[in-house]
């Protein structure tokens, strides 16, 4: 039993001060293990790209090769993901890239996350670049969005200078590349610009600039809230970046924001939100049937793919397809949305040189 006494004292020996300081040195732990197993995932799947190219130029291996070595390291590890041909193909990739395995274990692209060196492979096509690129996202902790928007915005011509200091940097355990490390399932299942802008911040500067954007154009828009959060009657809840409601029209508006390209996963999220609300929120007798819009920046360039569900209607992806005319014009034109996020993208980059 502690008494008041004991905890007094453990109060006059620092004790708040020690477990802080052991706090700290267990997420370190963590994130280095997990970084170092990281860089062994790396080690194996460049010498497994290694083999397949040798065996390709050397044995004359054709594409059918790589397809049945998929099937069969599935069959035989199947708990681990990663073994698909496509993933295969990548890890050939690597090795025609960065042809010694040194040249990859040993620099920042060897303490990236797998996915993060898929988009490297994907959006940039020579090896200075990628390298480049890599101490970036090192450096600066990019999540793989981030990674993502950046070559898209041609942040390298943009700067054209070399980052350093990468190696003390990446001991940052509240950067999203250290997040985002820990959680890669590869690592788990296989066991400057000066300063940068993380992935949470880029959208909070979106989602302000758009909020103001959609009460200032969206004629007759009402703030109901910002990260609202919305209980589901089971202990459960979702929360909604953005939360309006159209005070003409009596119709809530559902807005999510996500920084890189859109994905299945973000419209089914969206559509389940948009569910909620008119489940949770709405009142049928009053109210007009719930509407949402996904804003995800894209492929190319800063272009906005709009995907806009309700209730009886599908989630359609394209310039507000498949809402009724009223709720069109309830809300801001496609033009008008895309040029605010073109502009606070371009603003974020330039405040960054």
């Amino acid at each position: 039993m502690v008494t008041d006494h004991d905890e007094s004292a453990l109060q006059m020996a620092g004790y708040g001060e020690v477990l802080a300081r052991l706090k700290d040195q267990v997420r370190q732990t963590q994130f280095r293990a997990a970084r170092a197993a990281n860089t062994e995932v790396v080690r194996l799947y460049w010498s497994i790209g290694r083999e397949i190219l040798d065996r390709q130029t050397v044995d004359g291996w054709g594409s059918r090769v790589v397809s049945r070595l998929a099937t069969d390291l599935r069959r035989e590890f199947p708990e681990q993901r990663g073994w698909s041909r496509t993933n295969l193909l990548y890890m050939r990739k690597v090795a025609e890239v960065w042809t010694e395995e040194a040249e990859i274990v040993q620099q920042a692209v060897g303490r990236l996350p797998w996915g993060h060196i898929t988009v490297l492979l994907d959006r940039l096509d020579t090896r200075d670049d990628r390298d480049w690129y890599a101490a970036r996202a090192a450096d600066e902790g990019w999540s793989r969005a981030v990674l993502e928007h950046k070559i898209v915005a041609g942040l390298r011509a943009a700067v054209g200078s070399a980052p350093s200091n990468f190696d003390t940097a990446l001991d940052g355990t509240d950067s999203d590349l250290a997040r985002q490390l820990v959680k890669d399932p590869y690592v788990f299942e296989h066991l400057s610009m000066v300063t940068t802008r993380r992935e949470r911040d880029v959208e909070q500067a979106l989602m302000d600039r758009l909020q103001d954007t959609l009460m200032e154009l969206g004629r007759g828009m009402s703030l109901v809230g910002r990260q609202f959060r919305l209980p589901l009657g089971d202990g459960d809840e979702f929360v909604i970046d953005l939360l309006l409601f159209h005070v003409e029209q009596l119709r809530y508006v559902v807005v999510e924001l996500k920084v890189g390209p859109s994905t299945p996963a973000h419209l089914g999220q969206l559509g389940a939100y948009v569910a909620a609300v008119d489940g949770e929120l709405r009142r049928p007798e009053i109210h007009a049937p719930t509407v949402g819009i996904l804003l995800c920046t894209g492929k190319k360039g800063a272009a906005v793919t709009y995907a806009l569900a309700s209730t009886a209607a599908p989630v359609a992806v394209a310039d507000y397809q498949g809402l009724p005319a009223d709720a069109r014009a309830a809300l801001p034109s496609a033009v008008e949305l895309q040029a605010v996020v073109d502009e606070e993208l371009e603003r974020g980059d330039g405040d960054q040189t």
